[in-house]
C-alpha cells in the first residue's frame, strides 16, 4: 500500500507542477523557439530557391546560421531550453490529458507522447550542437538510418512502415489545415476578430506546407525501400530542394519555403493563444 500511496503523491506533485503558471510560460517559450527555428529553415530554403544560399535548410543549417551571428550562443541556449520545455509539456499532456475535446482519450495522450519524444530528440540534438557535436547533415542521417533498417531482416518492410507513418502524419496535418482543426488547440474566445483573421490563414497555409513536406519525406523513404537504395532517402533539406524539381520549378520551392516561414510565425502566435494547461482530472 505504501508504494501505491507514494505513486499517488508523485502523480499529484507532477499534476501540480504541470499546472503551475511558470510551467505554462515555459511551454509558450518553447513554442516561440520552435517558431523561430521554422522561420530560419524557411528563410534558408528561400535563399536556396533564389540561388543565394549555401547553408542547408534544416535544423543544423539554421543553428549554424544563428551561431555565426552576434549573441548567437545566447539565442541557441534559449532555443535549446525551449525545446526541453516543449518535450516536458507534451509528456505532461500524455500523462494528464490534453486541453482539447476528448483530450483524455488514449489516442490523444499517445499523440502527445510521440510529440514529446520528437521534441526530446530535438533538444538532445541541439544540446549536442551546443557542445560542438555538429554531426552529419540531415540527408546523410536519413540515408544512414535507412541503410541500417534495410540491413535488418525484413528491413524493406520496416522502411516502408516508417514511410507509411510519415505519409499518415503528413495527411493528418493536411486534413487539419483544410478542416481548421488546429483552432481547437487555441483559446479562440480570447482572440479578437482581427487576430483571428491573421492567425487562421497562417495556420492553414503553414500547416499545409508542413504536411506536404512531411508527406514528401515519406514518399522518398518509400521509394528508397522499394528500390532498396538508401541513397533515395531525403532529410529535410533534400526534401525541400526536391520541390524545385516539380513542374513549378524554383517557384515550387519558393511556395513551400514561404509556407514553412508562415508556420513558424503561426507557432509564435500559438505562444500567445495555445491551450497549454494539461487537463486536471481526478481520475
Amino acid at each position: 500500500m505504501t508504494g501505491v500511496a507514494d505513486g499517488g503523491v508523485v502523480r499529484d506533485a507532477g499534476r501540480k507542477a504541470a499546472g503551475h503558471p511558470w510551467f505554462h510560460r515555459l511551454s509558450r517559450a518553447g513554442l516561440v523557439a520552435r517558431g523561430f527555428l521554422y522561420v530560419l529553415i524557411g528563410v534558408l530554403a528561400l535563399q536556396i530557391a533564389l540561388g543565394d544560399g549555401g547553408a542547408e535548410a534544416d535544423r543544423t543549417g539554421a543553428l549554424t546560421t544563428v551561431a555565426g551571428e552576434p549573441g548567437g550562443t545566447v539565442v541557441l541556449w534559449l532555443m535549446t531550453a525551449g525545446f526541453a520545455a516543449l518535450a516536458l509539456w507534451q509528456f505532461a499532456e500524455a500523462v494528464y490529458g490534453r486541453p482539447v475535446p476528448d483530450g483524455h482519450r488514449v489516442r490523444e495522450r499517445l499523440a502527445s507522447a510521440g510529440r514529446g519524444v520528437l521534441y526530446g530528440a530535438g533538444f538532445a540534438a541541439m544540446l549536442a550542437f551546443m557542445f560542438g557535436h555538429r554531426g552529419a547533415s540531415g540527408d546523410e542521417r536519413s540515408r544512414t538510418f535507412t541503410a541500417r533498417l534495410l540491413g535488418e531482416p525484413g528491413g524493406r518492410w520496416l522502411v516502408l512502415g516508417v514511410a507509411a507513418g510519415f505519409l499518415a502524419v503528413g495527411a493528418y496535418v493536411l486534413y487539419g489545415a483544410a478542416r481548421r482543426t488546429f483552432l481547437d488547440e487555441l483559446k479562440a474566445g480570447q482572440m479578437g476578430r482581427n487576430a483571428r483573421r491573421v492567425v487562421e490563414p497562417l495556420g492553414v497555409l503553414g500547416n499545409a506546407a508542413r504536411g506536404l513536406v512531411i508527406g514528401a519525406a515519406g514518399v522518398f523513404l518509400g521509394y528508397a525501400a522499394i528500390a532498396y537504395d538508401p541513397g533515395k532517402a531525403r532529410g529535410l533539406d533534400g526534401t525541400l530542394r526536391e520541390f524545385a524539381g516539380t513542374p513549378a520549378g524554383a517557384w515550387g520551392l519558393v511556395a513551400i519555403a514561404c509556407g514553412v516561414v508562415l508556420f513558424g510565425v503561426y507557432s509564435c502566435c500559438e505562444a500567445r493563444w495555445r491551450k497549454v494547461e494539461a487537463v486536471r482530472q481526478g481520475r
